[in-house]
């Protein structure tokens, strides 16, 4: 089985600054005929979150008519660029979606099962997880101690090096490791918001962070409160589960990129 996952498409509307600045709707566009056009296809993607680029209704309407192009089904999560109510408003359809409260819920995925966690506060940044957000992931893990579980989330539990970008991660994250360390079905803690590829072992299990489908985070690690954008190619993540070993992830690169060489029958080919 293969999941995919996109995050931070920042879709804005068609014609505002943001738009020409950054291309979110063409470069989801782009993303949606990647993921099209993969074989094996995935069985489902995770989007998980930053959905949008400032959360106004135009810009969700743009994103379902881009998103009706996606030809696998497709599971939203909020970020903290996204408006919960517009959101679900926009996908009545997607009945996945809580109708009231947070945007929490579980997806039965066959041999695992993916629950979703809303962390986004409302006209902030960052990002941070109640009691009852907490409760709700420990009842959902209770109930199926033994089955392989991915945990998914927007904003990251874990500081990245990058610093500004770290003033916005998961606050008061200690509740939510200690859900994670007691829990080892937990597969995965897949996590957006960083614009970048990350990972880092955390409480037992693997953390990483989806680069955007429309521009990436400049890398910087020195200490400093700086933030770059930087033209590096829009990816998404692959998650291949394997029964016996657990899940493997693939960084996708979304572009055109020509196959110079192939092995196959014994021998070194060149395409064509």
């Amino acid at each position: 089985m293969i999941i995919a996952q996109i995050s931070d498409m920042h879709v804005s509307s068609a014609g505002a600054a943001a738009d020409a600045a950054y291309g979110g709707g063409a470069r989801l566009a782009q993303a949606i005929r990647h993921l099209n056009g993969l074989t094996p296809r995935p069985e489902m993607v995770l989007a998980t979150g930053d959905l949008v680029a400032i959360g106004k209704s135009e810009e969700y309407t743009r994103l379902r008519t881009l998103l009706s192009d996606l030809e696998l089904p497709v599971y939203l999560m909020p970020g903290n660029h996204d408006d919960r109510d517009l959101l679900r408003d926009t996908f009545p359809d997607h009945p996945y979606l809580p109708s009231t409260g947070f945007l929490n819920y579980e997806i039965d995925a066959g041999p695992f099962r993916i629950l979703m966690l809303d962390s986004v506060v409302p006209g902030h940044s960052h990002g941070e997880l109640c009691a009852e957000r907490l409760d709700w992931l420990a009842g959902r893990l209770r109930q199926a101690p033994d089955r392989p579980t991915l945990v998914c989330l927007h904003h990251p539990p874990f500081s990245t090096g990058i610093a500004k970008m770290d003033e916005t991660i998961l606050r008061g994250a200690d509740g939510f490791g200690r859900i994670v360390a007691a829990n080892p079905q937990i597969e995965r803690v897949l996590c957006g918001h960083l614009h970048r590829p990350i990972m880092r072992r955390y409480h037992g299990t693997v953390a990483s962070t989806c680069p955007s489908t429309t521009f990436q985070i400049t890398l910087d690690l020195e200490d400093v409160p700086r933030l770059g954008v930087i033209k590096e190619a829009p990816a998404c993540y692959l998650h291949l589960w394997h029964p016996e070993e657990g899940l493997v992830t693939h960084t996708s690169v979304i572009g055109d990129f020509e196959q110079t060489t192939i092995f196959e029958n014994g021998e070194w080919q060149t395409p064509g």
